[in-house]
């Protein structure tokens, strides 16, 4: 019998001061049962930094969510889709390969790829110059030590505080925090 996903409840407070964003999201996370907490928390750390985009770009009238993640290759990390159904935001967190990375350009308007672990670098080279033709990708990288950090504040039932400022997320629950800068790579 296959091993269910882990399910984990986080209420996150979103004070995006770079956006003007505040906002209270109630969010489940399903963890499949070969991702880490720390993929998990990189997954929370992308919705938290692209949240605004449910206000600046649909004014509240849409749906920003995690997808089936792994279970589902086809289904993206967090997404942020209008009220017709079409895909505004495809996030994607890891070392995804190139073909579904393509294939996500032409589902979405746009679309982040956010890489950590201490291998990013070496897929980053390898993967770089099959991606650039797509205009509607970007690619960050969280640091190796902030997302490993993160991991501290993996709970099955989380309260969690998110502030964005001068491009850099504090993440924090009542006794530890991480501050997260990514870098751009495209």
């Amino acid at each position: 019998m296959a091993t269910k996903s882990t399910i984990f409840k986080a209420n996150v407070q979103i004070a995006d001061i770079d956006h003007s964003y505040y906002a209270d999201h109630a969010l489940t996370l399903a963890r499949h049962p070969s991702e880490t907490d720390e993929r998990m928390m990189v997954r929370l750390v992308a919705l938290a930094l692209n949240a605004h985009q449910l206000q600046s770009q649909l004014a509240g009238d849409g749906t920003l969510g995690f997808g089936a993640g792994l279970s589902n290759p086809d289904d993206p990390d967090v997404f942020l889709r209008d009220f017709t159904g079409r895909t505004r935001l495809w996030v994607e967190v890891g070392q995804p390969e190139e073909k579904p990375v393509i294939r996500a350009c032409g589902k979405a308007d746009e679309v982040l790829v956010y890489a950590f672990s201490h291998s990013a670098e070496i897929w980053w080279r390898g993967i770089e110059t099959k991606l650039t033709r797509p205009q509607n990708l970007r690619v960050f990288r969280i640091p190796t030590e902030a997302s490993q950090a993160l991991t501290t504040l993996a709970e099955r039932s989380m309260q969690l505080q998110a502030t964005v400022q001068e491009g850099v997320l504090t993440l924090g629950n009542s006794s530890h925090s991480v501050d997260i800068e990514c870098s751009v790579w495209k």
